[in-house]
């Protein structure tokens, strides 16, 4: 049940967005619903009845002991947003439009256009992915989704910059925005709407024109979800047009050359039975081994590893033999990781199951993996050198998917700012 396409081009269409009146911006917007556990968002939200983590999150309304995935979770999120749609908190705008929406991070700017993608690009592949998804982060979307009638959250979406399009964009953020805020953890928001008809016109037009493909960046399973809600209500309405809201979902839109990807660092909890002589020596097989001292060692270039054991930092250059840089997935740092330490030495077959390893975010900084080795809870700490966003696109153009927890995009998308109803 997807439409018969006659070009490879990307489809965005405006929409009436659902978004918070412009004194209650800042209360509103919340981190996205999987970067905290129930426990940490229940604490974020604590006092402020207008967080979006009460639709997001909407457990932490409820008894702790509730079973996050029960229907009764699903309906108090929908509960809660009806809840500020009735209080004037959130309002809907008359008309369709897209929206500017600008991030600033210690001094780094990405500009995003906030607009409908559509679900047959999903389905047909113009919209590109580089990860698995898991069937059960799935259904909890597709539930949750399916139960608010909406598309609570933008999916993270990348296209190779167009100067017109750029243009377009630096024009809307002379004017007046609908929100400018600094949230607690010192980013930057700023929200505008493009209102003008014909401007929307023009960048729905050269998006067809000019971006033959669109890029998942970060929100797998939120666009794996919508597109499949969106199926389901095809399947629901055997006469849709296409033109209906449930046949696009909520998506902020950056040019590649403004993201910024961050190292995505692993923690092991012991040598798999190897003493450290033993550990080190296997290391010297496929990595030329330095001692780097006890001050924090961060990775300088690709193929460069730094590893924290003892108290004490080493840097690790791959040998030749471990890396192919003609190849999309063979180049990549995580797979010399895998290939030639976490699986051979340390014994890690499957970094997604293992309960061996964690991962850590490069936003926590080379403090966080000291910690976690010095507290005894790990034993050894690993930190590479960032994914470039070229190598996404390359991996996703050549239909393969990155090895697990591969990429950690910052900043954050905020979740409330707008909201895609498809009912």
């Amino acid at each position: 049940i997807c439409r018969k396409i006659e070009t490879q081009m990307a489809i965005i269409k405006p929409f009436k967005g659902v978004r918070p009146q412009p004194q209650f911006a800042a209360q509103v917007a919340s981190r996205p619903y999987d970067v905290l556990n129930s426990a940490e968002a229940r604490e974020e939200a604590a006092g402020n009845p207008y967080s979006f983590l009460h639709v997001c999150k909407p457990e932490i309304d409820l008894p702790e002991s509730t079973d996050v995935y029960s229907q009764e979770v699903y309906d108090k999120g929908k509960a809660n947003l009806h809840q500020m749609i009735s209080d004037g908190i959130l309002f809907q705008d008359a008309s369709a439009c897209m929206y500017v929406y600008r991030q600033i991070m210690n001094g780094h700017s990405q500009v995003g256009l906030v607009a409908n993608s559509s679900i047959d690009d999903y389905f047909n592949d113009i919209i590109k992915k580089h990860e698995f998804t898991r069937p059960e982060k799935e259904n909890d979307r597709i539930r949750h989704m399916a139960t608010l009638e909406c598309h609570p959250e933008p999916v993270f979406l990348t296209y190779p910059d167009v100067a017109e399009i750029d243009s377009i964009m630096n024009q809307a953020i002379q004017q007046t925005p609908e929100y400018d805020f600094t949230a607690e953890d010192g980013i930057q928001h700023t929200f505008w709407k493009i209102e003008d008809a014909a401007i929307n016109e023009k960048i729905e037009a050269l998006f067809a024109e000019k971006v033959p493909f669109t890029y998942i960046a970060d929100g797998h399973h939120r666009s794996a979800s919508s597109a499949k809600v969106g199926q389901q209500l095809r399947e629901a309405h055997p006469d849709y047009t296409g033109a209906e809201p449930f046949n696009f979902f909520l998506s902020v839109l950056f040019p590649a050359s403004q993201l910024m990807i961050m190292d995505y660092n692993r923690v092991v909890k012991d040598l798999n039975g190897n003493v450290p002589m033993e550990f080190f020596k296997k290391l010297d097989a496929s990595f030329t081994i330095k001692h780097m001292g006890t001050e924090a060692y961060k990775p300088q270039r690709m193929h460069e590893f730094s590893l924290y054991f003892d108290g004490h930092w080493y840097q690790l250059l791959a040998k030749e033999h471990t890396y192919n840089d003609n190849d999309p997935i063979e180049c990549l740092d995580v797979t010399v990781l895998t290939n030639y330490l976490l699986d051979p030495i340390l014994g890690i077959k499957d970094q997604r199951t293992d309960k061996r390893i964690d991962f850590v975010g490069g936003i926590r900084g080379m403090s966080e993996l000291k910690k976690r080795v010095d507290s005894g809870e790990m034993q050894v700490a690993i930190a590479l050198y960032p994914v470039a966003i070229q190598q996404l696109i390359n991996i996703s153009d050549s239909g393969n998917v990155m090895p697990p927890k591969s990429t950690w995009f910052e900043p954050k998308l905020r979740s409330g700012l707008v909201v895609h109803m498809f009912n």
